[in-house]
């Protein structure tokens, strides 16, 4: 079956553009004809669904270079109960042509998808949602993210699960009652009737409320997992294990059958089974708690001030970028922006997890949200609304929630399979029994410390009858398999663990990354910004005559401001005349760092007539009459000169950590001028904490060989490790060939220069990116210039999969061990009821006790005793 779509296209610039679209698209097997039209920006393709995806294609047009329009959007949905109705939820978004990829998250009870807004609209998913016998939580309003309806949602839920619990407690308290009583007090404390009224007629009346108050909201979803979406989830369990018992007392009751009652079971698993409800539904806001008081955080009105310095209070969506507002001392700053006036100290904790408040001033970015310790500052806003930094942190974690790592796919592949293996293996025990229960009873009384239990051996062909037993088991089956703990095992940790990282300023991009940055075994830094401050100063300038040797004074030719000649003896503030004017041109840190060291020095730095960048080497520019070339060694043998001259004072400039740059006038070596970079405080104990964990370090840089070997000593990196004079074009190549050894290799570096090398590494990581957290290329982003916080990433990733192994194995484990008890008739349906209940609750809470970790340390005893991984 063809399905046809149009897709809008961003990039294009020519006809060849579209043709490269339609190369890449149509040569994908299942796409049958592909238009692209370069006017309208727009393709139109015809493919076969059960082919090839709608993701497919997208991903061939950005593989191409250029990007497929789309929208993503966050719905909430209610009534959600096991992993199972996720999955469900899932295949409802796919089902709608234009969509392109659906995440659903049953720990936050949201489905995040990425759609083509060209072939479907949000209402479209909403109407998916309701077709799967789901409730969508629409958003009102003008266009937020829906964020207010669905904590709205959520505490209406809690509420709801809240009175349903009391209301089945109270009714379900007398039948709690005669069960001890009976079994604890010989049942001789109630009489057989109460004004003429059998207890069993009481225990009906009590029952029959919560059976059908209780078990509405189960009966309802089994309805709508079996009939609409033909599958069972948990719900048809519990609704199979408590209406067993109760239609079983009935007929007993009615005289069809002989047996016990168990009224009192079949309330009580509902009971037990709703207050699990009630205690998961608060377990599960709790867990996004972090985030929301990080939303609240955010500044409610803004004080601007006018051109006549008049202000005026306005509330913070008014705030246009632009507008200068004034922030006095213990006020929030509203929004993104710059200090044009004032000097304060400000705490960004919330956004950096820094503790200790940073000196602001004239020209300093400030973020959203912060809070002004001490003196007045005027900011002028430059971000404002979604584009606030944070605004995109609470994007970045929320689509990082939305992302599972890897490890849920096991998960999800035994919740596909458990909910029927349960049923059938409840009947097939129950049948067993049914034939041969005195086999089974010989079977099971060989096992003296269970004989004891409710149900055991000593009831079978005894006060219990083979059939009567059989529907016991049936009922314990079903109830004690819990397909919950699994589904949340995995989210309800990532949730928790994507959290943490944000309040330590560690952004991942998604629960996949959450996962993979555990695996890191090879860290390979940028040098420049990444281990160094990145502020570079001019520290030497090393005049050369025309014999080729270094002169420690020069003549007084530029005293004047004559011309030059390659031939004149020049002075140092001649060289660095030339040096500054010839890099002027360019934004590179180092040649800041000249032109800046030139001014500083009283020199009048002039623009070059001509300026060419040659990359990786240098820049060749014209300055008066004359050629200055300024860079390495090989942009001067390029162009025909010699640099030997001024290697010994290269080597010696390079070996103190320096970066030298050789200075050429009119085809002669006239000197050399060196820049020095700070390396950072913590980047030493970065590296010997990646170390300990057994995780090898490098470095790679653009910067000379000395240079880099100097820097590399100073942090404790092997020189062994340290590539250096690598091209920006080529860093992505070594960061490759790193990893076709086998390594998995975390690229650090600052998100612009270093974006091919972050893209193919293991892990890309952007590293001190201030406001900007959009870095496309990383797949982590760090909030401040600190290379400790690499060590906080890997330290996080680690403590967030050893929870959700640990929530895994209680899962896995729990189901391990009590179906085979259930199925032996060695539990009680109610003691199954409320296991069941509690196993989705304990998983979650083990999630909650993660919350507080901190990634000062190895989350694991081991590391710790032992450094190591």
């Amino acid at each position: 079956m063809t399905r046809n779509t149009r897709i809008g296209i961003t990039g294009m610039s020519c006809s060849t553009c579209a043709e490269s679209v339609e190369d890449a698209v149509g040569g994908l097997e299942g796409v049958e004809n592909v238009d692209v039209n370069f006017a309208s920006d727009e393709a139109t393709v015809g493919y076969d669904p059960e082919v090839v995806s709608l993701a497919e294609i997208y991903d061939a047009v950005d593989d191409a270079g250029y990007t497929a329009v789309s929208e993503t959007v966050t719905v909430g949905i209610s009534d959600m109960t096991c992993a199972n109705c996720a999955e469900t939820n899932e295949e409802a978004f796919g089902s709608v042509p234009g969509v392109v990829k659906p995440d659903v998250n049953y720990a936050t009870d949201e489905g995040t998808v990425r759609y083509n807004p060209e072939e479907t609209s949000v209402e479209d998913l909403y109407d998916a949602v309701e077709d799967a016998g789901y409730t969508p939580v629409r958003e009102e309003g003008d266009g937020g993210d829906g964020a207010d309806a669905r904590d709205t949602a959520r505490e209406d839920e809690i509420r709801r699960q809240f009175r349903l619990t009391v209301f089945g407690a109270v009714l379900s308290a007398p039948l709690l009652f005669l069960l001890v009583e009976k079994f604890l007090l010989g049942g001789e404390i109630v009489p057989d009737s109460v004004f003429g009224i059998g207890v069993e007629w009481v225990q009906l009346a009590l029952a029959t409320p919560v059976q059908f108050v209780l078990g509405y909201p189960f009966y309802k979803n089994s309805y709508k997992a079996l009939v609409k979406n033909g599958r069972a989830n948990m719900d048809v369990l519990i609704a199979l294990g408590s209406t067993t018992a109760y239609v079983y007392s009935v007929a007993v009751l009615a005289g069809a059958i002989a047996g016990g009652l168990y009224f009192d079971t079949a309330a009580l698993i509902l009971v037990f089974i709703t207050l699990g409800n009630y205690l998961e539904a608060r377990s599960k806001g709790r867990a996004g708690e972090a985030l929301r008081e990080l939303l609240e955080m955010e500044a409610e009105t803004a004080t601007v001030v006018d051109e006549d310095g008049d202000e005026e209070e306005i509330p913070l969506e008014d705030v246009e970028v632009g507008d200068r507002m004034k922030v006095r001392p213990g006020e929030k700053i509203p929004t993104d922006g710059t200090v044009v006036d004032g000097e304060s100290a400000v705490d960004e904790s919330m956004v950096t997890g820094e503790s200790v408040p940073v000196e602001k001033s004239e020209g300093d970015e400030v973020v959203g949200s912060t809070v002004n310790e001490n003196g007045v500052l005027t900011v002028e806003a430059t971000k404002v609304g979604e584009d606030t930094a944070l605004q995109q942190i609470v994007r970045t974690v929320k689509d990082a929630q939305s992302r599972q790592p890897d490890i849920q796919n096991v998960a999800d592949r035994i919740s596909a399979y458990f909910v029927p293996a349960v049923i059938l293996n409840a009947v097939l025990w129950s049948v067993v029994w049914f034939m041969f229960p005195e086999a089974l009873a010989g079977f099971v009384d060989a096992l003296p410390v269970w004989g004891q239990v409710a149900g055991g051996p000593e009831v079978v062909g005894g006060t219990v009858s083979a059939f009567e037993f059989a529907v016991i088991v049936f009922a314990s089956a079903v109830l004690i398999a819990c397909p919950c703990a699994l589904g949340l095992a995995t989210p309800a940790a990532t949730m928790v663990g994507t959290t943490i990282g944000a309040g330590n300023g560690v952004l991942f991009k998604g629960g996949d990354i959450l996962e993979r940055a555990k695996d890191v075994d090879t860290v390979v830094f940028d040098k420049t910004g990444t281990l160094t401050e990145g502020e570079m100063e001019l520290t030497d300038v090393v005049v050369f005559d025309g014999d080729g040797q270094a002169v420690t004074d020069g003549g007084d030719t530029a005293a004047d401001g004559g011309e030059l000649t390659a031939r004149d003896r020049l002075s140092e503030d001649d060289v660095l005349r030339l040096a500054a004017a010839a890099e002027s041109g360019s934004e590179h840190p180092l040649a800041r760092a000249i032109v800046e060291g030139a001014e500083e020095r009283g020199i009048d730095v002039t623009d070059p007539e001509e300026f060419e960048n040659v990359p990786g080497h240098g820049v060749r520019a014209t300055v008066g009459e004359g050629e200055v070339l300024a860079g390495n060694r090989k942009l001067l043998r390029d162009n025909g000169i010699d640099p030997s001259p001024a290697e010994e004072t290269m080597e010696r400039l390079e070996g103190e950590g320096k970066t030298a740059m050789l200075i050429a006038y009119e085809g002669e070596l006239v000197g050399v001028v060196a820049d020095a970079d700070t390396v950072k405080e913590s980047a030493g104990e970065a590296v010997s904490a990646l170390k300990k964990r057994g995780v090898d370090v490098m470095m790679i840089t653009g910067d000379n060989e000395r240079t880099a070997r100097a820097v590399a000593e100073e942090v404790g990196i092997d020189t062994g490790n340290v590539r250096a004079e690598v091209l920006p074009d080529d860093k992505s190549d070594a960061v490759e060939e790193i990893q076709d050894g086998g390594r998995k290799a975390m690229m650090v570096g600052d998100g612009v220069n270093d974006a091919p090398a972050l893209a193919v590494a293991y892990v890309g990581t952007a590293i001190g990116s201030g406001t900007d957290v959009a870095i496309e290329a990383a797949d982590v982003t760090l909030m401040r210039d600190d290379p400790l916080d690499v060590v906080k990433a890997i330290r996080i990733s680690d403590a967030t999969l050893q929870k959700i192994k640990q929530n895994l194995v209680w899962a896995l484990g729990y189901n391990t061990a009590m179906i085979p008890l259930a199925s032996l008739g060695l539990l009680q349906p109610v003691l199954a009821a409320a296991a069941m209940a509690f196993s989705s609750v304990s998983v979650l809470t083990n999630s909650l006790l993660f919350r507080g970790y901190t990634p000062d340390h190895d989350y694991r005893l081991l590391d710790r005793l032992r450094g190591r991984r």
